[in-house]
């Protein structure tokens, strides 16, 4: 599928779409290149998500070496479970598989998190592979040096991802500027740059 397929064509509706955070955990956070602007479009994606009602699934990496999802994550996302994982890619996890199961009707994924040309790049392939509609937030979306992470922006966008942005993503989920959630939003959506 090329950036002109459907999935490109098609916008990230509430009803369907999902969030997923993958591995933003501390140890690995601290190597990522622009780590601050990483951990705050992925925290600002969170507080839509929250605004919006969107099912959210975090993820860690061997959490007993990496260590634990990092605080802002966690304080955005209070009352989620991260699903612990050895598999690079979240599709290798039964626990993130049964986390999904648990929201029938779900076939949009957005997706933020750490590296874009491991974990990520895994995950949005086992989406695809599995008929998911899998929109990147590019811009919370990291890797340790930059040229890793453009060639995995670039594998998963040939793959069939929608590259997006946080911004895009959200004005695309609220769909309208008279909903209460925009203007919730709103500050947030102001002082995002």
């Amino acid at each position: 599928m090329s950036e002109e397929g459907p999935s490109a064509r098609e916008l990230l509706q509430r009803d369907r779409a999902m969030l997923v955070v993958v591995d933003l955990q501390e140890k690995l956070l601290s190597a990522i290149a622009e780590k601050e602007r990483v951990l705050r479009r992925s925290v600002f994606l969170l507080r839509a998500a929250g605004e919006l009602e969107l099912p959210v699934v975090l993820t860690t990496q061997y959490a007993k070496g990496l260590g634990p999802t990092v605080r802002e994550v966690r304080e955005q996302a209070r009352g989620v479970e991260p699903v612990d994982k050895v598999a690079f890619g979240c599709f290798g996890s039964e626990a993130f598989l049964e986390r999904l199961a648990t929201r029938p009707g779900r076939d949009q994924l957005l997706v933020a998190g750490i590296e874009s040309h491991i974990c990520v790049e895994q995950t949005v392939l086992g989406a695809l592979e599995r008929d998911y509609r899998v929109h990147v937030a590019v811009d919370a979306v990291g890797s340790r040096r930059e040229p890793d992470r453009q060639i995995g922006l670039r594998r998963m966008e040939r793959a069939g991802a929608v590259l997006s942005s946080a911004e895009m993503a959200v004005y695309e989920l609220l769909a309208r500027s008279d909903a209460a959630a925009f203007k919730r939003l709103l500050p947030y959506l102001k002082d995002e740059g």
